[in-house]
């Protein structure tokens, strides 16, 4: 997706070798008309996977899995990091760590918004290391679900989480997929991955 390599390249901050930041349009302020744009990519990558539901994790994947979900017409679902009084039965639920906080997460998702009929893609900001869709495979697999697929954002194609997901049959469709980081330039990957 040129307009989301373009925007990666203006205002992405390059960290380190490993770390990105797109706070400015994805991560803590969101573009709107890009989420749009994003949104309807996924909604025509999976428009004929029979999707009844979208997953993601608390915060950064809500808006595309949203604006994927309007598109596609059908609920959104985020797995919650945090514990919850009015979330505490019937609970799918999957530990997850996270290699940029340096922290692992309880993650849980109500037995009421996943059921066994369901077709479920996950969509989500980042793939690095692949912990967050395995955490959220782990609960469509609890609930008996079925997956279309997986819809990311930014893939760092550099990193294992791609490959992982992949050697297990499932697809991946990523709309960025970044080859490097070194020396503070972003450089994407040339081949795409169905």
């Amino acid at each position: 997706m040129k307009a989301l390599q373009e925007k990666i390249v203006s205002e992405g901050r390059v960290l380190s070798d490993t770390v990105l930041k797109v706070d400015s349009f994805l991560n803590h302020q969101i573009d709107p008309n890009l989420m749009k744009d994003i949104g309807k990519e996924f909604a025509v990558r999976f428009q004929n996977a029979g999707v009844t539901k979208i997953i993601t994790i608390e915060s950064s994947g809500i808006a595309p899995a949203t604006m994927t979900g309007l598109l596609l017409n059908v609920p959104v679902v985020f797995a919650r990091k945090r514990k919850s009084l009015t979330l505490s039965e019937n609970l799918y639920t999957a530990k997850v760590h996270s290699f940029t906080k340096k922290e692992t997460n309880e993650i849980s998702i109500s037995g009421d918004f996943i059921q066994q009929h369901d077709v479920v893609l996950i969509i989500d900001d980042f793939l690095a290391n692949g912990q967050a869709v395995l955490g959220l495979l782990e609960m469509i697999e609890q609930a008996g679900a079925k997956l279309a697929g997986v819809g990311i954002v930014i893939e760092k194609g550099f990193q294992s989480g791609g490959q992982l997901i992949r050697n297990r049959g499932i697809r991946v469709e990523s709309l960025a997929n970044i080859a490097s980081l070194q020396n503070g330039k972003v450089e994407f990957m040339e081949e795409s991955y169905i």
